[in-house]
């Protein structure tokens, strides 16, 4: 692989010295053929010496052109290092060396071509290493939660194949298969989700609906789990109609919404407001419970991010990153403010 680099780099050395030599032979052709045209017309003194000069200047366009050459090939290492340098910063990204960081050395790093050349390739090395890692812990993340209902729904199957069962003890394993198929089928659908949105760069299937009725549904799809942690709904707001897609943002809602109950405190708040501006819809939606770090207010909305790193609660880092897009998609925008116990996520909509 090295023999082959090399060749390519003194197959571009060539090429360049090849250029500049060129331009070299031509411009010594073009200033000895002048001279000599206006020797011959009498422009230039015409005696006895003639000859001679004429032998002169072929002889000095012909040291010209060597001394020129050999120049040419020593030098022209020196502009085509920085070249030859990004080129196997590239081939080492290429290849998934993410920590490659590209350098021209100190006479070239002051240059502000180089310069902005130089940061703009460590930028995005430096995001690609980020989002690698992610990536990595996510798909680590995702098949432990993915391999757990699995197993729980064989334990319990085997435990149903095999009787001598209460009829309380099946409907408890079949309700827990239930609940781990239904956990399952969650994941596979917000992976599709994020999948479907990543790849749509135009908002389509807009249409005119309540957005408040739209809210209140999503509240009511969730019963089951604030009912479980007994918390309270805090919901007062007027009727406000958005036009847009009424799916998109019927997934925005149950993911902050799911957040919002995974995340509070048994017995604790939940509060969804709607504030309308002169041209914006805001849509806050808090609880009282666990805070987010200053830290991974901006990182969180990044997929596969999760502020739980122990990942003791259950989620894969997905939800937040589909919401993004989707309000990325609608010209909307998200925010976020946690403090006190309390954690406030903003939507922003056109009206």
């Amino acid at each position: 692989m090295k023999g082959i680099e090399r060749k390519q780099r003194l197959a571009l050395t060539i090429l360049f010295s090849s250029v500049v030599f060129c331009f070299f032979i031509m411009t010594m052709f073009i200033v000895g053929a002048a001279i000599i045209i206006l020797i011959q017309r009498g422009v230039l003194e015409h005696g006895k010496d003639v000859p001679r000069v004429k032998h002169l200047i072929i002889n000095m366009m012909t040291a010209s052109v060597l001394l020129g050459s050999v120049l040419t090939t020593v030098t022209s290492r020196i502009p085509l290092k920085p070249v030859n340098s990004f080129i196997n910063a590239m081939n080492r990204l290429a290849s998934g060396d993410y920590k490659t960081r590209l350098h021209f050395g100190k006479h070239f790093d002051k240059h502000p071509t180089a310069k902005e050349l130089m940061e703009s390739f460590n930028h995005m090395a430096e995001e690609l290493e980020r989002t690698e890692m992610l990536r990595s812990d996510f798909i680590n993340n995702f098949s432990h939660e993915f391999k757990t209902p699995i197993v729980s729904i064989a334990g319990f199957a085997k435990l149903l194949k095999q009787g001598n069962l209460t009829e309380e003890q099946k409907m408890d394993y079949i309700n827990i298969i239930e609940e781990e198929s239904l956990r399952l089928a969650a994941m596979a659908t917000n992976v599709l989700n994020l999948t479907k949105v990543e790849n749509q760069t135009i908002l389509t299937g807009v249409s005119e609906f309540n957005l408040s009725e739209q809210i209140r549904n999503c509240v009511l799809l969730l019963e089951n789990k604030w009912s479980k942690k007994n918390i309270e709904l805090d919901i007062n707001f007027d009727e406000y109609i958005v036009y847009a897609n009424e799916e998109m943002l019927k997934e925005v809602w149950i993911n902050l919404l799911d957040n919002a109950i995974k995340y509070s405190d048994d017995g604790g708040t939940v509060r969804i407001d709607i504030t309308e501006m002169e041209s914006r819809l805001l849509v806050s939606i808090s609880d009282t419970g666990e805070e987010i770090p200053e830290g991974a207010k901006e990182r969180i909305f990044r997929k596969f991010y999760q502020v739980d790193e122990s990942h003791s609660s259950v989620g894969n880092g997905i939800g937040l990153a589909i919401v993004k897009k989707i309000l990325d998609l609608h010209g909307g925008d998200i925010t976020v403010s946690s403090g006190n116990r309390k954690t406030v996520f903003t939507v922003s909509l056109p009206k």
